[in-house]
């Protein structure tokens, strides 16, 4: 295993993005916060060209075709990098919504769209797969990373400090038989949705007349699960994490993914500009993200499955092929949080999860059904929950 090198010099994703924009005649996107204030194209670049990184980048991952994996995890996929605990990482992760292994270049000539640095990796990776022998399929993914010290029974705290937009749409594709009620699609198309913000709005656009608020997340983000499993798809989800497509999971949340294998090896990708829970009709709005990430191997934390935390709420997952089973799985981990939180005796978790929590359906198109639960940190006013970035 060796440790990661040295990429070759990038701009700054959110200039890049910027610089997308502005020549696509589309109004600019601030990506540190999906700014809440609006400025002239010109004045928002060259207001970005002299910004100070947040926070320090220990290593960055480009998304080559040997960085990705097409749409498998294993306890014996070679990592692409390794990093300390601690570390912060840059991954970008491309999205290959709209494209076909057959053209990869046809996608964008029909809809006029530039041959940037996303929608080149896109095609070289086409060019360059890396399969599984077996024939599982999958999310095009970045990884996996080799976390040093993360062993088997740790936990591996993964703290989201900014997912970012490579490019200024994004695209949802409708086709028979695909999504819940794929049945009644008689012929596919592809909806590309541009991005546009201004004071008062940051969302995205297929059409005038609908405009879909912009939270950028990666619908994938897993460990290994353990070497029993062997190699998995990335398509269902599991207790290592995975294709969750929650949400919530943007800029400011933590994910909490259970340890199974030495180095944990992290991978991520399917990377969303906004999605609609349940994710109707199988995707969401796909696009090609940079994620950065601290990762912190908590030794202090022993986990069965995932979970995540938000300044605002804790957020229990419940998983399985059984929509029933799934809410059941979800009840199950909300009241164990509450439990071991705040200290309750399992019935006064069972009744605040009955009278303060929200239990949402995450996905029903990933073969393996989400529901999450939505603990709001505010019905328990007497607790203080440290956060990181509170």
């Amino acid at each position: 295993m060796a440790a990661s090198k040295p990429t070759e010099k990038q701009e700054n994703p959110r200039r890049n993005f910027i610089k997308t924009a502005a020549k696509g005649s589309i109004a600019a996107l601030s990506l540190s916060s999906m700014a809440t204030s609006a400025f002239a194209v010109d004045k928002v670049i060259k207001a970005t060209e002299t910004e100070t990184p947040l926070v320090k980048v220990d290593h960055k991952i480009r998304s080559t075709p040997e960085n990705t994996v097409w749409g498998y995890y294993g306890y014996d996929v070679p990592p692409i990098a390794t990093v300390k605990d601690g570390d912060v990482v840059e991954i970008q992760a491309v999205n290959v919504a709209g494209t076909s292994a057959r053209d990869p270049e046809a996608f964008y000539k029909t809809n006029n769209l530039p041959l940037d640095e996303q929608a080149l990796d896109i095609i070289a990776i086409y060019k360059n797969p890396k399969r599984e022998p077996s024939g599982l399929n999958g999310h095009m993914l970045t990884g996996p990373i080799f976390i040093e010290g993360a062993e088997p029974g740790d936990t591996l705290e993964v703290r989201i400090l900014d997912v970012v937009p490579r490019s200024a749409y994004g695209v949802n594709s409708v086709w028979q038989k695909g999504g819940d009620i794929g049945d009644d699609v008689k012929t596919r198309e592809n909806f590309i949705y541009k991005y546009t913000i201004s004071k008062k709005k940051q969302t995205a656009s297929f059409k005038e007349g609908v405009e879909i608020p912009i939270n950028p997340f990666m619908g994938v983000m897993a460990v290994s699960p353990p070497p029993e499993m062997k190699r998995v798809s990335s398509i269902p989800p599991g207790f290592y994490g995975g294709n969750l497509d929650l949400k919530h999971l943007v800029k400011g949340t933590t994910l909490f993914l259970p340890v199974s294998v030495k180095g944990a090896l992290f991978t991520t990708g399917d990377s969303h500009a906004a999605q609609g829970s349940g994710e109707l009709d199988g995707v969401a709005i796909e696009a090609s993200m940079t994620l950065t990430a601290k990762f912190i191997v908590r030794k202090d934390i022993h986990i069965k499955t995932v979970y995540a935390e938000s300044p605002t709420h804790l957020i229990a997952i419940g998983l399985d092929p059984d929509l029933n089973k799934a809410m059941q799985n979800a009840a199950h981990e909300a009241t164990r949080l509450v439990m071991e939180n705040l200290g309750f005796t399992f019935n006064e978790a069972y009744s605040v999860c009955s009278t303060g929590v929200d239990f949402e359906v995450t996905q029903v198109v990933d073969k393996t059904f989400g529901i999450n639960a939505m603990i709001p940190k505010s019905i328990f006013p007497g607790h203080e929950f440290k956060y990181w970035n509170a």
